[in-house]
């Protein structure tokens, strides 16, 4: 364990930055139950809710017993307590899941909270219906034999079962942890195991059958839930999320109540594995603390209304095993009493945008990853155009783009800008289903300027959100009354950053202090020890700065410097981002030259997707083809430029790059190599993980004969 800070509940007053300024909040709307779903105390229809995961129980630890609460700022036991930094200008009293679920019920219970298409129609759960049926999830777990600080995992597609496992699970005492669907079985197994899973849930088949595939090297693993899919055949231990609910039925609500009576704020309920881009992936454990009170400020700061002001509906379809989307979707909505609504499961392979038209959210959260796919799809429609079309919606975007970015706090625009938007641009917000929605969220990566300006253009702000696993989702964010563009806009209210080991301009580490912060890393002592140091500071490992205002802007990761041979530090992502802005028919740029005499970059071609897999294909999507053209090349497949190394194409990417490196500090940061790859990066060829983040040191191995090729070309 480590030892406290000085200050019992601050940090040194001499190294924190003035926090920013909380906003409003989130709401929702009314009841309707349709037939196949759950009803007060009545259990499931089968082609209802039916998917929960429990995760096995814990070892009995054999180091000392766990601390008692409120005596230290980090464990990295999963029994552990912590002591809550409450912040003197935002104490807000600590409050457990169930509390804020209580009072949801209370005081939003006849507004819809969840919405889910089934048989082609939508069907809503109120907060009173979806407590209740949390509740009885919870006894039904309970049935199972999840035991205290012992995780149920959830491996499915978002959905109400996902809610109501997850709620039902910290209900029970147990812990949340969510598993992506594209887990190999054996990464399923490494994270079961090393949470000691209880019970799992599982949502198809697929799923199904990666655990049965690894279930004798689970000792703790007591049962397995299916929703979506029933199993394709009996097996013992294996349950639908109907016979659960049935199960809850023999606990009583009494033993239940003891259960819930006995948690405190300051224990762990929800696990979130990292990806892994760096090694074994960690456990990140957030207290029930942590996610009440950043569900409400986080929420607070992004300017989500109150539903008295507005009810705010969003949309679920990230991936619920990222803190993004959990905090996001599941916990932030008992708050403001908010509706979510879901997505159908193959909502990234392009039916998104038609749940988005139907739900018409008031909030909407992508990665850039997303933002960046829906600007392509809309530029390849604007290609296919008639001329007339094309010429309008050109006039109206750099009108709109013009007006934002001279006048970027103002809401009251010329009459050009207005006709623009009358005409044109309020359409293609109505096609994207985006009509309604006023607060535009990105985060978990960086996202280029050019996405960026190219919304702005259709008169949507983008608003950053910065944080990490680790501050349980939103440390800084952007918000309509918060925004200055390219910034990851001011810190939480009660939150705290610095900067440490500042260069010349003023950029260092992040560092961070706030009642988000973790309780530590599940079973990882030294990690834990690495990522706080001795006066509870997180250091985060991204690089920033901080303008006169005290807007954050995020400039790229310690881990991702890139260290010459000569010494020189630089910063890739500026970099690559300079090439893709420079060169529109490149979709990924990733700069290479660590320990290396040179720098060299990896690129990648924009191609259209497959619509079952949204794997890469060969195909160049529209607004390649118009660069081919416009070159003078007639290509219109990836392979068909890599396999030629197509004259024009070729000479027109080495002439941005010169471009690009003309613009450059100094002659270390020029790119002296370079090519292009066969295949466009994806989930499935391991070069992003679920998020679409770039996973550098995956490249770098999968691609090592390409790299080495740049350099021994220069030795002969």
């Amino acid at each position: 364990m480590q030892p406290p800070p000085k200050n019992p509940s601050m940090p040194d007053s001499r190294e924190v930055l003035q926090d920013g300024q909380p906003d409003t909040s989130l709401g929702t709307t009314q009841e309707n139950l349709g037939t196949g779903s759950l009803t007060g105390g009545h259990t499931l229809s089968k082609e209802s809710l039916s998917h929960v995961l429990d995760f096995p129980s814990p070892e009995k630890a054999k180091d000392a017993p766990p601390s008692s609460p409120e005596e230290t700022l980090w464990t990295t036991r999963a029994d552990g307590r912590v002591r809550l930094r409450i912040d003197p200008g935002c104490p807000q009293a600590s409050q457990t899941v169930h509390q804020m679920f209580l009072r949801a019920r209370d005081k939003y219970g006849h507004l819809r909270a969840l919405g889910f298409k089934r048989r082609g129609s939508w069907e809503h759960i109120t907060y009173s219906q979806y407590y209740l049926l949390a509740r009885k999830a919870a006894r039904g777990f309970l049935k199972l034999g999840l035991e205290p600080a012992h995780s149920v995992a959830i491996l499915g597609f978002n959905s109400p079962e996902w809610f109501l496992s997850a709620v039902g699970t910290v209900f029970a005492g147990g812990i949340v942890t969510g598993i992506y669907t594209t887990s190999s079985p054996e990464a399923c197994q490494y994270i079961a195991l090393d949470c000691r899973a209880n019970v799992i849930v599982v949502d198809t088949q697929k799923q199904l059958e990666k655990i049965l595939k690894i279930w004798r090297s689970l000792p703790h693993l007591k049962a397995v839930v299916t929703y979506r899919e029933p199993p394709a055949e009996k097996v013992a231990g294996v349950y639908t999320m109907e016979e659960l609910m049935e199960l809850g039925e023999q606990v009583p609500e009494e033993d239940l109540d003891a259960v819930i009576n006995a948690q405190q704020p300051s224990q762990c309920c929800v696990l979130i594995y990292t990806s892994g881009t760096t090694g074994s992936p960690k456990g990140v454990m957030l207290s029930q603390d942590n996610i009440t009170w950043t569900a409400r400020h986080g929420s607070q700061a992004g300017g989500i209304q109150l539903s008295e002001v507005q009810p705010e509906v969003v949309v679920s379809y990230l991936p619920l095993s990222h803190i993004a989307a959990q905090i996001y979707d599941l916990w932030t909505g008992p708050q403001w009493g908010a509706q979510v609504c879901f997505a159908e499961p193959d909502a990234l392979q392009g039916s998104l945008v038609d749940s988005l038209r139907e739900v018409e959210p008031t909030s909407h959260m992508g990665v850039p990853r997303v933002w960046e796919k829906t600007m392509e799809r809309i530029q390849e429609a604007v290609a296919q155009s008639g001329f007339i079309r094309r010429k309008m919606l050109l006039w109206a975007m750099s009108v709109m783009l013009e007006q934002n970015l001279t006048c970027p706090g103002s809401d009251l625009k010329p009459f050009t800008a207005r006709l623009a938007d009358y005409l044109v641009l309020a359409k293609v917000r109505q096609a994207l289903g985006l009509a309604r929605c006023q607060k535009c969220f990105y985060g978990a990566a960086p996202m280029t300027i050019e996405t960026q300006h190219f919304f702005l253009g259709l008169d949507i702000r983008l608003y950053s959100c910065y944080g990490l696993s680790e501050t349980s989702g939103p440390h800084s964010i952007s918000s309509p009354c918060n925004y200055r563009i390219g910034s990851s806009g001011k810190v939480l209210p009660g939150c705290r950053a610095k900067l440490v080991n500042q260069d010349a301009e003023g950029t260092g580490e992040v560092c961070v202090w706030g009642r988000n912060v973790f309780m530590g890393y599940l079973n990882m002592e030294d990690r834990t020890r690495e990522a706080i140091d001795a006066d509870g500071w997180l250091h985060t490992g991204d690089l920033g700065r901080l303008d006169a205002d005290g807007f954050l802007y995020i400039t790229g990761r310690l881990k991702e410097l890139i260290v010459t041979a000569g010494g020189e530090n630089v910063p890739p992502v500026p970099i690559e981002e300079a090439v893709k802005v420079e060169l529109p028919i490149v979709s990924s740029a990733m700069l290479i030259g660590d320990q290396r005499k040179f720098l060299s970059m990896l690129l990648t071609l924009k191609c259209t997707l497959d619509p079952d897999t949204s794997d890469p294909t060969d195909q160049l999507t529209e607004q390649a083809v118009e660069f081919c053209q416009r070159v003078g090349s007639h290509a219109t497949t990836v392979s068909e430029i890599v396999g030629s190394k197509d004259e024009a194409v070729y000479r027109a990417i080495e002439e941005g790059i010169q471009r690009v490196n003309g613009r450059a500090a100094a002659r270390p940061y020029h790119i002296r190599k370079w090519a292009v790859l066969e295949r466009d990066f994806s989930i499935s060829g391991g070069e992003l993980g679920p998020t679409m983040k770039l996973k550098r040191l995956t490249v770098l191995e999968k691609y090592k004969d390409i790299i080495d090729s740049f350099y021994q070309e220069q030795t002969k």
